[in-house]
């Protein structure tokens, strides 16, 4: 094989470099959407869960509610639907708390719109929106260049060390965020913290983790590292995403909750959930990503375990990265099977879904940087 080529890995890395600065001013356009938006009114979430009255007065709505009528809240739990009946002004004859009807149904949060987006609609956000998503594909085109111009110059996949690997992983999750975005998907949402941590990826591989470019190892010189590896930052990259939706499904779900509940979340924190997508269109979402890639990451333990088997003639030897990749594939697994047991939906279900993403980051930093393994040559050099 060739030598490396030295000035050109100095070009991607400069490169690089370039993306992290464009990366930035996409990060102040993202926060520019953001504030402008706020001054838009969003109040779709808290008008669909506002509580229903079940009387009306005169045809011309200036009546009073029927006598007995009492404002009504759906809240689904389960596979029943409860209907929370409070009392009007007044204490109700016969009784002195709220009445609960539970009938079997399907209304309960299907019927919350989304959010409008990072900008609310407002003009000026609308305008800082575009600008930060031009900026994002400029700096993901660079970020490209960064990536190919390693690869020409060590003459490999540019993955072979933890370096590589990080300016690859960040760039596919940037990539897959703009083609969701090509597609016409509601994904907007995800530019602000999608920026933040590829700035933040970006900026730990070009300080504590650069590595000089460098020809392969024995052990790596195989086709294997083409499928095994490549498949690995694909499914990183689309994790991450799964796991960014869910966090946001937990703050928006508890705000869902509070606002049923009857209770008035802070400003801010209104004017930053009601722009989400509902809960359960995030719930949806991070649900569908992980159950495509699952698969994908199965087939990538199988084909590590082939290279093994080349490399040093056993498929399975319970070295800490095959560990913590096969303990990431439960945790996975686990989410998977919470998702079709009605007790686990939801709030659970996403805790084991960020518990499974936490073990692949434990398994890609703390494994490559702090455990000894046969796949040491992947850390710090």
């Amino acid at each position: 094989m060739l030598d490396a080529d030295a000035g050109l890995a100095d070009y991607g890395k400069l490169l690089v470099y370039s993306a992290m600065a464009v990366y930035v001013l996409a990060f102040l356009a993202y926060i520019a959407e953001w504030a402008f938006g706020s001054r838009s009114r969003v109040a779709r979430t808290a008008a669909a869960l506002t509580p229903t009255t079940a009387g009306k007065g005169d045809a011309e709505g200036g009546g009073r509610a029927a006598a007995g009528a009492v404002p009504a809240v759906t809240v689904r739990k389960g596979g029943a639907t409860s209907v929370l009946e409070r009392p009007d002004t007044g204490r109700r004859a016969g009784g002195d708390g709220p009445t609960v009807v539970t009938r079997s149904g399907s209304v309960g949060r299907d019927n919350v719109p989304d959010g409008p987006g990072a900008a609310a609609g407002d003009e000026r956000g609308d305008l800082y929106g575009r600008i930060a998503v031009s900026l994002t594909v400029l700096a993901f085109v660079l970020h490209l260049g960064g990536v190919v111009l390693r690869a020409v110059a060590v003459q490999r996949a540019p993955w072979a060390n933890m370096y590589e690997f990080s300016t690859t992983f960040s760039m596919v999750a940037v990539g897959a965020f703009l083609a969701f975005m090509l597609a016409g998907r509601n994904v907007g949402w995800l530019g602000l913290p999608l920026v933040t941590t590829v700035l933040l990826d970006l900026g730990l591989a070009v300080t504590v983790l650069y590595t000089e470019s460098d020809q392969l190892p024995p052990a790596l010189q195989s086709v294997w590292m083409w499928i095994h590896v490549s498949l690995a930052i694909v499914c990183g990259a689309m994790f991450y995403l799964g796991a960014v939706a869910t966090v946001a499904f937990l703050f928006r779900d508890r705000y869902e909750s509070k606002l049923l509940a009857g209770g008035t979340p802070g400003r801010v924190t209104t004017s930053v959930l009601e722009r989400l997508p509902s809960s359960v269109s995030l719930d949806r979402f991070a649900y569908r990503i992980n159950a495509v890639v699952f698969p994908l990451w199965t087939f990538t333990i199988i084909a590590g375990a082939i290279w093994a088997e080349n490399a040093w003639g056993r498929y399975w030897g319970w070295d800490p990265k095959e560990v913590w990749s096969f303990i990431t594939w439960l945790g996975y697994a686990a989410y998977l099977h919470a998702r079709s047991t009605a007790g686990w939906r939801g709030r659970k279900a996403a805790y084991l879904a960020i518990f499974a993403f936490l073990c692949f980051l434990f398994n890609y930093y703390g494994v490559n940087m702090f455990v000894d393994s046969l796949h040491s040559y992947a850390g710090v050099d």
